[in-house]
């Protein structure tokens, strides 16, 4: 509920405190006296584009400010929790305009940006100018109407918290889908890469134990002559050096009791002579073994091959580098394996989550159609009752693909003189009767749906008598649980108020300045006589004026 508005420096007011009633609040005056000027200041808490040329005084700044009171509105609190605002039973918002055209928006003395202020405002008062009904013409609020109307709040958010999953299920499926596209794309020649190493069944080190042995091999002939030439000259010659150390050693050992290093000495003979027998042997043995392999050489060199041909396929240069990348391919066609059991698994997540959809969903739309018909009936009583009896609303609802609403589309259809040509809205009701069939269907919808603050900005423009003395009851009707703000010429919709403010200009030090005021009784009485017949009101039109804020 909207409390109070302070406006200071816009446009031709200076200042102006006001207060407002928690029911029918109806605004007043002479045509120019300012009531427009009153609704783009207010229009500029609500989130409005701001202009330098509307601030009066171009020496300081303009400010317009609102004093909320959103206590229990769940939306609001919610919203103010989100974006880390101060969260109070009384909320203020304020946008300040400096006179370069800079302007700056506050909740609660904390600044935020233009969007949130209009996402803000739009949980606290709904601005409904005689052309200004875009939203009666959008699916989105259309079947708001009719889900509030039916009753359908707790099913929708069962509805919407499948659709939900399901949507994030879908999402999952397309990027693991696209996924496996791609990899499929590369995995046959990560599979051919995968066989050709697999095939060549590389052990840890083995092309470079080949290259070793293959040198080996290839110096076969030039070490065996090396041995045999060591154990030629340790045993195979006519005097060996092995038989010559045996021979030294028999000659000193005799003599080694008579000094001690003669018995040192022999003892270093004797292990020169055991270590060069055993080199002698040793030599042998190798000799032996040693040979030239024609048939080992070219296995090896045809292991060698295929291993040098993989290692510069693969770019890398050992084979513990080659056994890697085997193990990398298998990892990756795994992995695809894998992602196909997982798509596989969200497939089946996903059909769950379509049947508790739609299960949904169907209930949604058959508490829809079942409401079609009584909705269409109270609007168009309604109608009739505003000064539009050959007015008529048809509900069209159609099967469509699952979205945030359901598996329905729905479209308003109008016809406004009993031709049963049907058509959209949007497309055929003039501003005058959009107005007014958004004052019948908010009038429905009132105690069901959590509207904010209703402003009706001379939405009662076209009608007279006995329409306008509808439009009044069902705007009493409406503002006995929302505060409803409406500017009018119609003395039968002032006569309803519950508090009565009258705009007027004011002229002072050669300035004209916009002033309101609240209305005493008898200042109301007066004002709806002058509506009714003129400045200087009759007698009957007094009488007239106290009888339209009796009945």
């Amino acid at each position: 509920m909207l409390q109070e508005l302070h406006i200071q420096n816009y446009a031709i007011i200076d200042e102006l405190v006001i207060s407002f009633h928690g029911g029918l609040n109806i605004i007043t005056g002479e045509t120019g006296a300012g009531k427009s000027i009153l609704m783009g200041a207010l229009s500029l808490i609500l989130g409005e584009r701001a202009d330098s040329n509307v601030v009066l005084n171009k020496e300081k700044k303009c400010f317009v400010e609102g004093v909320f009171y959103a206590s229990g509105k769940h939306a609001v609190t919610k919203f103010l929790q989100e974006n880390d605002l101060d969260v109070n039973a009384e909320l203020v918002i304020r946008r300040e305009i400096a006179v370069s055209g800079k302007s700056r928006a506050f909740v609660n003395d904390t600044p935020v940006t233009l969007n949130q202020l209009q996402e803000l405002s739009g949980k606290l008062v709904d601005l409904h100018r005689q052309f200004d009904t875009v939203s009666l013409g959008e699916s989105g609020f259309q079947m708001a109407v009719i889900d509030a109307m039916a009753g359908n709040e707790a099913v929708l958010q069962k509805y919407r918290k499948a659709y939900k999953g399901w949507l994030e299920i879908n999402n999952k499926l397309a990027i693991l889908t696209d996924r496996r596209s791609r990899e499929t794309k590369e995995m046959d020649y990560h599979q051919f890469l995968f066989n050709e190493l697999e095939e060549a069944a590389l052990k840890e080190n083995e092309l470079e134990n080949l290259e070793s042995e293959l040198q080996l091999l290839n110096s076969a002939e030039g070490i065996k002559a090396a041995l045999s030439n060591v154990y030629e000259q340790l045993l195979g010659q006519d005097r060996p050096t092995v038989q010559i150390m045996k021979q030294l050693l028999q000659q000193l050992q005799p003599y080694t009791s008579q000094h001690p290093q003669l018995g040192e000495l022999a003892t270093r003979i004797q292990a020169v002579y055991v270590e060069l027998d055993d080199v002698a042997s040793e030599a042998g043995r190798l000799q032996d073994k040693m040979g030239y392999d024609a048939a080992r050489i070219e296995q090896i060199n045809e292991r060698l091959n295929t291993g040098y041909r993989l290692l510069k396929k693969h770019s890398v240069k050992s084979t513990a580098s080659l056994l890697e990348i085997m193990d990398e391919l298998s990892a990756k066609l795994s992995a695809v394996e894998q992602l196909g059991d997982s798509i596989s698994q969200l497939e089946k997540e996903r059909q769950q989550a379509a049947d508790e959809m739609f299960q949904h969903a169907q209930v949604l739309s058959l508490a829809r159609k079942k409401l079609t018909q009584p909705f269409e009936k109270q609007v168009n009583d309604l109608l009739t009752r505003v000064g539009m009896p050959n007015a008529r609303i048809k509900v069209q609802l159609e099967t469509a693909d699952a979205g945030i609403h359901g598996t329905d589309t729905i479209d308003f259809l109008f016809d406004a003189n009993k031709s049963n040509q049907f058509s959209p809205i949007r497309k055929v009701a003039s501003g005058g009767e959009l107005s007014r069939l958004m004052l019948c269907i908010k009038s429905l919808v009132a105690g069901k749906m959590d509207l904010p603050t209703l402003i009706f900005d001379e939405i009662d423009s076209g009608i007279s008598g006995e329409a306008s003395r509808q439009v009044a009851l069902i705007m009493k009707e409406l503002s006995a649980a929302r505060q409803i703000l409406c500017i009018t010429h119609q003395p039968q919709i002032a006569g309803k108020a519950d508090q009565h403010l009258l705009v007027y200009k004011d002229t002072a030090a050669k300035a004209v300045r916009t002033r309101i005021r609240v209305l005493a009784e008898e200042e109301r009485i007066r004002a709806i006589a002058i509506m009714l017949g003129g400045d200087k009101p009759s007698t009957a039109a007094m009488d007239n004026a106290r009888e339209m804020m009796v009945n």
